[in-house]
């Protein structure tokens, strides 16, 4: 049974449209499959998330390794190469880990010996401010901490204890996964990029290898620009602190630069409280002091001459919105995110500069010449004649 529905009219004559009933089935269970294949995409991505972000992360991190990789396998199986790249990098985390994490140990450790000696100099200062006599058995009894008490907050940090544990575990496997998913990824990088371009018509071939080859250069270049600042800021910082004196100069100065570089937007800030802190518990506070300034003053100078010249060269994105795609990118998935977000945008900004279509600004909207230019042209050109 056919039904004959009147949809328009064009000059005169009724257009109608034929619902066959094998139409309308046809269309049910396209709607269906439709809504089946919603609801598993849904389910893989809210149970398989953690996988699916370890082998996106496993990526980007086999786009910074190719250049490196890139060139070992001229003189060498890709495989092998990719070891030793891997391996390289292992072993200076190791090395890092084992100078940054005796100080932090021992900074913690004289954190916790002074607390007592800074609420006595707290209470001090408050008695003779307030003209107060406040002892630091009045606090204890004023927090009112009985047995019951005691016991519940013990409870309450056994289980965070065993929570934290069971996050380092997970942290562990997710970190052998990322560096099985590394090393595969980076070793047949070729290869998987033909096999995807595969997946596409022959039009669409040649952007997709465009697209791939435009995020492999911009984050290794991005991934060289920060090794290269954090290589500047750590030397300058290591000669600095060893000057003055600074406790454990060569940890600080190391974690000043790979933080302040690797670290987005707030890496500076979160760099130099380190050292500040150090300078301020040791025996003469007034390092800490010097360290702030120090930090300070090369942030400036860092921001005014040497980074422009670096990264102009290595990713060509506007600071506000570098700073914007970290704000967002910190937002969606957390530190991560706020690590792959400048690549990613600088990426995306390449991809609209070689395929959106450029037109002629119009003459009133041109950036107006200056008069000392303009003078200066005339004079070039005066220069040219004679």
């Amino acid at each position: 049974m056919r039904t004959n529905v009147p949809t328009s009219t064009r000059a005169g004559v009724p257009r109608r449209v034929l619902l066959d009933p094998g139409n309308i089935w046809r269309i049910g269970f396209v709607i269906i499959g439709l809504i089946v294949l919603t609801m598993v995409v849904r389910f893989i991505l809210s149970q398989g998330s953690s996988l699916i972000f370890v082998v996106v992360m496993a990526w980007f991190a086999s786009l910074a390794l190719e250049p490196a990789v890139s060139r070992l396998a001229r003189h060498m199986p890709r495989g092998a190469a990719t070891g030793i790249v891997m391996a390289s990098v292992v072993l200076f985390l190791v090395l890092f880990s084992a100078l940054f994490g005796q100080l932090v140990v021992e900074q913690v450790a004289n954190l916790v010996k002074s607390v007592p000696d800074l609420v006595d100099q707290a209470l001090t200062w408050t008695n003779a401010r307030f003209a107060t006599d406040y002892t630091v058995d009045d606090l204890v009894a004023n927090i009112d901490l009985s047995a019951e008490r005691a016991a519940g907050v013990a409870s309450q940090v056994a289980g965070g204890v065993l929570a934290v544990l069971g996050s380092v575990a997970g942290a562990v496997a997710s970190f052998f996964m990322f560096a099985l998913f590394l090393f595969y990824l980076s070793a047949d990088g070729p290869r998987l990029r033909r096999w995807i371009a595969s997946l596409f018509p022959p039009r669409v071939q040649e952007t997709t290898v465009v697209v791939w080859d435009t995020m492999a250069e911009k984050t290794g270049r991005y991934v060289g620009a920060r090794v290269v600042l954090a290589a500047v800021n750590a030397t300058t910082s290591g000669i600095v602190f060893l000057i003055i004196g600074l406790p454990s100069w060569l940890a600080l100065a190391l974690w000043t630069g790979l933080v302040a570089q690797f670290v987005p937007a707030i890496g500076t800030y979160i760099a130099i409280v380190l050292p500040v802190l150090v300078g301020l518990l040791s025996p003469n506070p007034w390092l800490g002091v010097i360290v702030l300034a120090w930090g300070i003053l090369y942030q400036q100078v860092e921001n005014l001459t040497i980074e422009p010249r670096i990264s102009s060269r290595a990713v060509n994105v506007h600071p506000a919105v570098s700073f914007a795609s970290v704000i967002l990118g910190t937002a969606m998935f957390g530190v991560a995110g706020a690590l792959l977000a400048i690549p990613v945008v600088a990426m995306l900004l390449t991809l609209l500069d070689l395929y959106r279509t450029r037109y002629e600004l119009l003459p009133e909207l041109e950036e107006p010449v200056s008069a000392s230019a303009t003078t200066d042209d005339a004079d070039a050109a005066d220069d040219s004649e004679d």
